[in-house]
């Protein structure tokens, strides 16, 4: 089996999860690739805390149970982050009423949101807010901006709780952009946050369309709480080709150039 780099290291992922270890020289064997490039990958995904390095191969690690703060979140993958937000709002028409989730990924988004006119940007997010505030003194956003009040989350710069759902769910809107923490195949987009998935639910009951912003090291990861099932996301936007394991039609899956 041949597959590209990032898709080998999302199936090791997969295999480290469901089996609990794996070995190099299998791996190579399985992936068609040398013991060398299989101890890169594995090099590679252990700094980014998806497993741990043991002899001949690799074992399961417990995924952290926190999710990292704004400002850690904010310089990871932060390239191909930019590409998947540009990606995303290239798909926001002019008058759209759109809801974008608090993250990292999502906060890319705005640059682009200066090349449409009379959209209403809905958020949770205290630095997309602001962004869109300097964008507006500057006559360069076109459009109107609604925060969604509640429980301030200084760590992650966003509001949640009763409130913040409370005022969600008098919105419908055209489109919704979710920011996650992990995509599987099995349990679908997660997050490592109660509140926030449960907030996430409401922006995807409450569109037409919905878009997941995932990137690369996203793919493979269940964190703690289910936000939604694959089948009920209408499109995942991603750096990366779709893994083979994602069983959705590939139109849903849009990949950043």
């Amino acid at each position: 089996m041949s597959l590209l780099s990032e898709e080998r290291k999302v199936k090791i992922i997969e295999l480290v999860e469901d089996e609990g270890k794996v070995k190099v020289n299998r791996l190579a064997k399985d992936f068609n690739v040398s013991t060398e490039t299989i101890r890169r990958d594995l090099e590679e995904l252990e700094t980014k805390k998806k497993l741990k390095k043991v002899y001949g191969g690799a074992v399961k690690v417990k995924y952290q149970l926190n999710e990292l703060s704004m400002f850690e979140r904010e310089i990871l993958n932060i390239e191909e982050k930019k590409r998947i937000g540009m990606r995303a709002a290239s798909f926001i028409n002019d008058g759209e009423i759109i809801f974008i989730d608090e993250g990292s990924t999502t906060l890319q988004m705005i640059p682009s949101l200066k090349n449409v006119s009379d959209v209403t940007i809905i958020t949770n997010s205290f630095p997309l807010t602001i962004k869109l505030m300097e964008y507006d003194s500057k006559q360069q956003f076109k459009g109107n901006i609604i925060f969604l009040g509640g429980h301030i989350n200084s760590k992650h710069f966003r509001s949640s709780g009763s409130l913040t759902e409370k005022m969600a769910k008098e919105f419908y809107v055209d489109k919704a952009f979710i920011a996650i923490d992990g995509i599987h195949p099995d349990s679908g987009i997660t997050s490592f946050d109660l509140d926030k998935s449960l907030l996430s639910k409401i922006f995807i009951s409450n569109a037409r369309e919905t878009f997941a912003l995932v990137d690369h090291s996203k793919l493979g990861v269940k964190a703690n709480y289910q936000i939604e099932l694959l089948k009920h996301i209408d499109y995942i936007v991603s750096d990366v080709p779709i893994p083979e394991n994602i069983s959705i039609p590939k139109a849903k899956w849009i990949q950043s150039q």
